[in-house]
């Protein structure tokens, strides 16, 4: 069997410029990804897709590869993350190198550790999932959500209007860290999350969307609290 991690970090974003190679907490933030997918064991290849040379030269710093640059079809705006990856995967097929197993790893995402990719890998490969990821608790029941509508608030589920918070199933999202594929299942479904991924669950601390200066300090403070205990 053979697996390969990969990194997704374009040179374009727009809300954060230059997000995926800002220092965080004293190391580019794209360092720790590679770092924890190289601690992993669990990858003949770690490699970053990007078209930046400035996140390339970073990226091989820290142990990336960078077999190749991005096209441009694949670096504007638009593109899916399963073109990306299209992409990657049939750049090593045309180079003799295909794989079993796949990670898609965002860029932003210093909390993913070795023991994470390795559970999310053995919970992949014991249950037969196609993907497995990490989700993460809402904070508030969902059955207990409401909408405004002219400032009037309205149930969602107002069947659940007086249930007790402890007796509601709980819900979770997708943490947005990374993806765990198999690759023959992802080239024929040409998606990452299909009806049959698994969820490994984290806690509100392990992750953090990061796509303002607000979210960007929350998590450091959430990387300080973690690391400190």
């Amino acid at each position: 069997m053979s697996s390969i991690a990969i990194i997704t970090a374009r040179g374009g974003s727009k809300r954060l410029p230059r997000k995926n190679i800002r220092p965080f907490l004293g190391k580019p933030i794209l360092a720790y990804g590679i770092d924890a997918a190289l601690q992993s064991g669990l990858f003949d290849e770690v490699m970053v897709s990007t078209d930046d040379d400035e996140i390339a030269d970073i990226a091989r710093q820290y142990g990336a590869s960078i077999p190749f640059l991005r096209n441009f079809e694949t670096a504007d705006d638009y593109a899916t993350t399963a073109q990306v990856l299209d992409e990657v995967l049939a750049q090593y097929a045309r180079q003799g190198q295909v794989f079993d197993y796949a990670c898609c790893l965002y860029p932003t995402a210093p909390f993913v550790t070795a023991d994470l990719l390795q559970k999310a890998f053995t919970t992949l490969t014991e249950k037969q999932f196609d993907t497995v990821y990490p989700v993460q608790p809402f904070s508030f029941p969902i059955q207990r959500a409401v909408f405004l509508r002219d400032d009037k608030v309205q149930w969602y589920q107002p069947e659940h209007a007086l249930t007790r918070s402890q007796d509601l199933e709980p819900a979770y999202h997708d943490a947005g860290q990374f993806y765990f594929f198999r690759v023959m299942s992802f080239q024929k479904n040409q998606r990452l999350i299909t009806n049959n991924s698994g969820g490994i669950v984290i806690s509100e601390m392990q992750a953090q969307d990061i796509d303002t200066e607000t979210d960007w300090q929350l998590a450091e403070l959430k990387f300080n609290l973690l690391t400190s205990q």
